[in-house]
């Protein structure tokens, strides 16, 4: 593995790369095999089975690894939500996970699937450090898990990582951070002490919106063995042609989020004068309730804005009728931007305005996303 000294634009570009030597390939190879030749009792970093783990996934957890700065090789899931449900196993019953009220709406459902085993759900406002303080010191459950998004899906929040880390550990709870929205080049969580990160691999890390995988990282050893077991007998495995896939967009991680950062914040700025716009929200913003607090901790505001236009959810539901380069789809991170209505899935949280909008902003040039969102704002206004 690369040393971790190098800065994450250029780990993003060199780990997971084959040897150097005379006639090597640039690129790992893909190997496409369910089983591989063995005698007698393997040795455990001998390939038995792809389903308890292949060649093909380890460049990318390697390089996983190094962006997020952790000291153990990343685990590649099937999936986001494989990755998540694997780390919910850890709650312990009886016990309580303090997640937040505003989070990927999946990861809220999976959350609160756990109850059947006594698991109290405790959805917090995860920009009030003192709320989530007092809910991680309730005497009457004990929190095992403090589940943290930063920015929040989709409401933006930003929570206050490096009080929240302590906090959780002197009331006995593992932290874990989903941290898909600002990537490894806007925060490493395990940095300020977190326990376990998880990516959707499918977002900005692979970043074509043509793979589905996750991905959990952490320095523990013991966790590791745990997530890595949880993935073996849950079966939630990461095909190696996806693994490949996503290694191969993750070269240029650090250029799509420069382009897409800049163009989110100017377009941020310039929606929140337009004269059909009733709400705009991106961290970047002066008016981001924690907009102090993501300058600090952030390295970037990320390529995320929410916006509400007139005409409630109706005009809403017309906005993504009307732009013609903009992408009406779900999921985001991709080099396309794309735009939806967040409430019109059932499962998302009731606290979200029926109105907005959360636009995923991509690498196309920022004058032209921003005559189709003009265009398309005068035309519903």
């Amino acid at each position: 593995m690369p040393t971790p000294e190098l800065q994450p634009a250029t780990l993003a570009v060199v780990a997971g790369r084959p040897d150097r030597a005379d006639g090597a390939p640039v690129n790992p190879p893909v190997v496409l095999s369910s089983t591989y030749v063995g005698h007698g009792v393997p040795p455990g970093d001998v390939p038995v089975y792809t389903r308890l783990g292949t060649e093909t996934w380890l460049p990318l957890e390697e390089a996983l690894a190094g962006l997020e700065r952790a000291a153990l090789p990343g685990l590649v899931f099937s999936s986001g939500m494989a990755a998540i449900s694997a780390v919910l196993d850890l709650v312990e019953p009886g016990t309580a996970v303090v997640i937040p009220r505003h989070a990927y709406h999946a990861a809220l459902v999976a959350a609160r699937r756990l109850e059947r085993y006594g698991v109290r759900v405790v959805e917090v406002d995860i920009a009030d450090t003192a709320a989530i303080v007092a809910a991680l010191q309730d005497g009457d459950v004990r929190a095992s898990v403090l589940w943290v998004e930063s920015p929040t899906n989709p409401m933006l929040e930003i929570a206050d990582l490096p009080a929240l880390v302590p906090a959780a550990h002197a009331a006995g709870a593992i932290v874990v951070v989903d941290n898909t929205f600002a990537t490894p080049l806007g925060q490493r969580p395990l940095t300020h002490g977190a326990d376990v990160v998880v990516h959707s691999v499918t977002k900005y890390l692979a970043g074509h919106s043509d793979v589905v995988l996750g991905a959990a990282l952490t320095n523990d050893p013991g966790l590791h063995a745990q997530l890595r077991e949880r993935r073996s007998i849950g079966g939630g495995i990461a095909g190696p042609w996806e693994a490949w896939l996503a290694l191969r967009g993750l070269r240029t991680l650090s250029l799509r989020v420069e382009r897409s950062q800049a163009s989110a914040l100017e377009l941020a700025r310039r929606l929140a004068v337009h004269p059909d716009v009733v709400a705009v929200n991106h961290p970047g913003l002066p008016s981001h309730p924690e907009h102090e607090r993501a300058r600090t901790l952030m390295d970037g505001f990320g390529s995320i804005l929410t916006l509400r236009p007139r005409g409630g959810a109706a005009g809403a539901d017309a906005l993504a009728a009307a732009v013609r380069l903009w992408v009406p789809a779900t999921s985001l991170g991709g080099v396309e931007s794309s735009l939806e209505r967040r409430r019109r899935f059932a499962s998302e949280a009731p606290t979200v305005p029926e109105d907005l909008l959360r636009l995923s902003v991509g690498i196309e040039d920022v004058e032209d996303l921003w005559a189709d969102l003009d265009q398309a704002l005068r035309r519903i206004g």
